[in-house]
Parts: C-alpha cells; structure tokens; sequence
C-alpha cells in the first residue's frame, strides 16, 4: 500500500503515451525510445516493471511490448476515460502529484497545491490555457453518464430558464435542454470555458436556447433565472467561499426563487479518497447533506427537498427564505 514505485510508472507510462505508440503490434525499448525522446535504458527499466504489475506483457521471441487489456485503458480514446487522470501534464495528474506535499496539509490545514506550486489550482488553469483545456475535458468526461441522469431524473420542466453557475462548458445544461426542450438556460464560467460552452451549445444545436456568460461566481450573478445550479462546485471549497457562493445565487434569485445544489454526497457517492484529495488540493471537502444544508440555512436558503438524481449525485433543492433579500 505504501509502494509509489507502481503508481508513478503508470502515469509516466501515460504520459508518454505508450499505450498509444505501442498500439496493438507493440514494439521495442528502442522503438518506443525514439517516439517519446526517453532513455532507451531507462525506458527499459520502466516497460518491465509496468509488465510486472501486468499493464503490458513482452514478447520475448520479438523484444515488442505491448498493452494489457488493463493497460489499454490508458489510451487517450478509451472509453475508460482514465488517461486526463494519468498524464501528469494534464490538470488532473498534476493536481495528484501534490499529494507530495500532504504532510504540510495535514500540520497547518491548507491545501497543498500551492505550496508545490506557487499558486492556487485556479490561478494555475489561468496561467496554462492548456491545463483548462484538459480540465474541462475531464469534467466532460466525469459526467458523461449523469449529466443526462440529471436530466432525466431531476423535473426541470418546472423552470423557464436555468443559470448554471459555473457551469463548465455546458454538458450538463445541454443534456438538460435536449431533455426539456421547453427549458432555456445559461451557463456562467470564466472567459475562456463560457467560450468552449458557447461553441458547444452551437454545435449541439442549442444556440437559440443557450448561452454562456463569462464571470466568477463570486461576483455579482446575473438575475432573472428561475433556477440557480451549482453543480460539483461547493465541494471545491471552504464553507467561507461556499456561504460566498450561496449568498451570490440567493441575492440573485427572485423572492422565492429557487436554488438548487448537486454534489457527491459524503457516504452517498463520494468516498475518503476524495474527500482527502478536495482538502489536498482546493482546501475544499465533500459534505453531507446536512452539512450542506447547514451552509445553504446560513445563506438565506431553504430546504425544499433532496433526492438522488445521478450516479453518485444528490440534488438538494432550495428556496429563498422569507425576508432574506
């Protein structure tokens, strides 16, 4: 359980992309070497240990490695979606790699991407646009099964327009419009995502009853939606800025407007391994549902009512309390 030696050959393995370079033929130290400009030695080293633990396997007659089943899902079109996770130069693999730091998370209570870093995981997305790239893809990826669960399972139909906040690039509120064709909606995100969600909606087909607007969520909101979504967004912080969060919906909601908050749900969806990569890496956690509930009491919210509406996703749906502003 203690061994790093694995988990680190298999995200250089992936981000080498030697399940891609191999391909279903495989090929030799050497010939992988010169793809992926590495020591052919070393790379050596490497390819025997991920065929040790079953990633690859050698053919030892023809000196070729190739993937396992289990290593193909590496590959950069796999259906498992893993790679973003893997690669350590995407925003996934590289927040993992801050776990280094874990210690000094623990002693003081801060994250600890910043302290590997230099700056906070956001301010990193700013800085790289490819790391928001990736970040974005892997959020795609992450609901690709729920978002059209959400869909489905949560009655939007109750509502004329939506206001995703921070939103993403719009795979939840699309899966949400095909399924509600009578609905119309909005995400909000930073400049360069609200963009990415603006050509998804047009590609989609969407555009005449979606659209993104660029902000932070914690600005002023724009007003005059009938529903406010956060979804998998207070999860990633403190209860400072989620109540910051909150507040910025219910301020922007009609009196008696509605506000509605999907996360994994600490013992219903999200596990302690999460739950110590949030506080590793945002100095955020996953809560329960009164815990929530509490942050949402404490902004000016009511609670309605909650239900599952996804694989690992609860909806706790909330109003503007009476007299709250």
């Amino acid at each position: 359980m203690a061994d790093l030696a694995t988990p680190m050959a298999i995200r250089v393995a992936a981000t080498l992309s030697l399940v891609e370079h191999a391909g279903s033929a495989g090929a030799t130290a050497e010939q992988l070497a010169a793809e992926t400009a590495t020591s052919t030695p070393a790379l050596r080293c490497l390819l025997d240990h991920v065929v040790a633990v079953g990633v690859f396997a050698l053919d030892d007659a023809s000196g070729r490695y190739r993937p396992t089943e289990l290593g193909a899902q590496m590959s950069e079109d796999s259906s498992e979606g893993i790679k973003p996770l893997l690669d350590i130069n995407s925003a996934g693999g590289r927040a993992d790699l801050a776990f280094v730091e874990l210690l000094g998370t623990i002693t003081t209570g801060s994250p600890a991407y910043p302290h590997r870093y230099g700056r906070d995981f956001w301010a990193d997305l700013d800085a790289e646009p490819e790391l928001r790239r990736s970040f974005d893809a892997q959020m795609n990826w992450r609901f690709q099964v729920q978002a059209g669960q959400i869909a489905e399972r949560f009655d939007w139909s109750r509502f004329a327009r939506v206001l995703d906040v921070g939103g993403g690039d719009g795979t939840v509120l699309s899966a949400v419009l095909r399924a509600h064709p009578e609905v119309r909606g909005q995400v909000l995100d930073l400049a360069p995502t609200a963009a990415a969600a603006t050509d998804r909606f047009a590609a989609a087909g969407l555009a005449d009853r979606a659209s993104a607007v660029p902000g932070s969520f914690f600005d002023p909101l724009p007003e005059g939606a009938d529903i406010y979504l956060l979804s998998d967004v207070l999860h990633d912080w403190d209860d400072e800025h989620a109540r910051k969060i909150l507040i910025g919906c219910r301020r922007a909601a009609a009196p008696g407007g509605t506000v509605v908050v999907i996360e994994p749900i600490r013992g219903k969806g999200s596990d302690t391994a999460i739950d110590l990569f949030m506080l590793m890496c945002f100095g955020g956690r996953e809560r329960t549902a009164d815990e929530l509930t509490d942050l949402a009491t404490a902004s000016g919210l009511e609670l309605r009512s909650w239900s599952p509406v996804a694989e690992g996703r609860t909806a706790l749906e909330f109003r503007v309390a009476p007299g709250s502003g």
